[in-house]
């Protein structure tokens, strides 16, 4: 119970993105709660990295089976996910009763600007904890210029891998290969099992964070099965992202758009389900082989090559959420109450949200 109500918290009201919810749980977990160390905690995030599916949904289901078992696993993941679910789900009734997401780019510009000073912040604190020798900071460096140009983030953490090997010692370690799978081209108007597995497939390969599931989505959904146009592509994107928690909630609003609150029920499940099941099977492996010399190279090097994918999120946050002396001021007073004042992460992206929207 301590374990869903406090994931039922954050996801109410952990807005701006995966990169923002890393931050606001290693402030719930590392600093406020002691629930696990930094180091710790840094190992988690790369185990999520490791694994198909939404880092920080797969971060929430880690920290969960940390804290007590099993049924902390359900629990976290459940709880992290449900508000963003049953929100974008009442954003997909107003979309299809009103034909339109009022308000949303005024929101997002606000959870943006915050959301650039919440993840600087943590980077920050990650940084001097993880990078501790000049092979982590090369690696991490590496990678937050590869991503900045345009490599693709799988690619990144395997090369991360390959390093980190080859600069251990003494051990090595044999991949363990999850192949793709595919669903093949159903009819323009699906069946529920059709939509299930289609965003089962999603949840299965899909890497990086949920900002990639955009190009999955535009190519299935868009291009290939003509369940959705670009218009309710971006419109179905814009709610996940203006919603708190998982950007992965997407599914919800793509699922009632293609039938109703039954579609809206089974594209969540199909989407979510993987991380469960991929959590439940690494993360008791994960505590036994993390002492191990190989795997622990590898998990450091993607460690560091995850901040660098971080770092190349946080100046995409600026470029993007800092557009504005409006946003600049409100970026400016994020970084004072959290710097200065130790206000709430969580708090500082709902008042940078609302401001953000009576901004506009």
């Amino acid at each position: 119970m301590e374990v869903l109500g406090i994931f039922l918290r954050l996801g109410a009201t952990a807005f701006g993105g995966p990169a923002a919810h890393v931050a606001l749980m290693e402030e719930e977990f590392v600093r406020r709660r002691g629930w696990i160390s930094r180091s710790g905690f840094l190992d988690l995030v790369a185990s999520a990295q490791l694994i198909p599916g939404p880092n920080s949904t797969e971060l929430a289901i880690h920290l969960g089976y940390r804290r007590a078992g099993w049924r902390g696993l359900i629990a976290a993941g459940a709880g992290f996910t449900l508000p963003a679910v049953l929100l974008t789900a009442l954003l997909a009734w107003g979309y299809v009763r009103f034909g339109a997401l009022s308000g949303v780019a005024g929101a997002l510009a606000g959870a943006k600007a915050v959301a650039f000073v919440v993840v600087l912040r943590a980077l920050w604190d990650f940084g001097r904890s993880a990078l501790t020798t000049r092979w982590r900071i090369a690696l991490s460096i590496g990678a937050f210029a590869a991503s900045l140009l345009g490599a693709d983030e799988l690619l990144i953490l395997a090369l991360a891998v390959v390093a980190g090997l080859a600069l251990a010692s003494r051990s090595r370690m044999k991949a363990i290969l999850i192949p793709a799978w595919s669903v093949p081209a159903l009819p323009a108007s699906p069946a529920l099992s059709a939509l299930f597995f289609t965003f089962l497939k999603f949840g299965a390969v899909l890497f990086g964070s949920g900002y990639v599931l955009l190009a999955f989505l535009h190519g299935d959904l868009v291009d290939r099965l003509h369940w959705l146009t670009d218009r309710q592509l971006l419109d179905a994107v814009a709610a996940g992202q203006l919603t708190p928690g998982p950007v992965f909630s997407t599914a919800t609003f793509v699922g009632y758009l293609v039938a109703g609150g039954r579609g809206a029920a089974v594209a969540t499940i199909g989407i979510f389900l993987p991380a469960f099941v991929f959590v439940a099977v690494s993360g008791p492996l994960i505590s036994r082989w993390k002492d191990a010399p190989a795997f622990r190279a590898a998990l450091d090097a993607v460690i560091a090559a995850s901040l660098g994918l971080m770092g190349a999120v946080t100046v995409l946050l600026g470029r993007t959420g800092v557009t504005s002396w409006g946003t600049l001021a409100l970026a400016a007073a994020a970084a004072l109450a959290l710097w200065r004042w130790r206000v709430n992460v969580a708090w500082v992206l709902v008042a940078g949200t609302a401001i953000g929207w009576v901004m506009r």
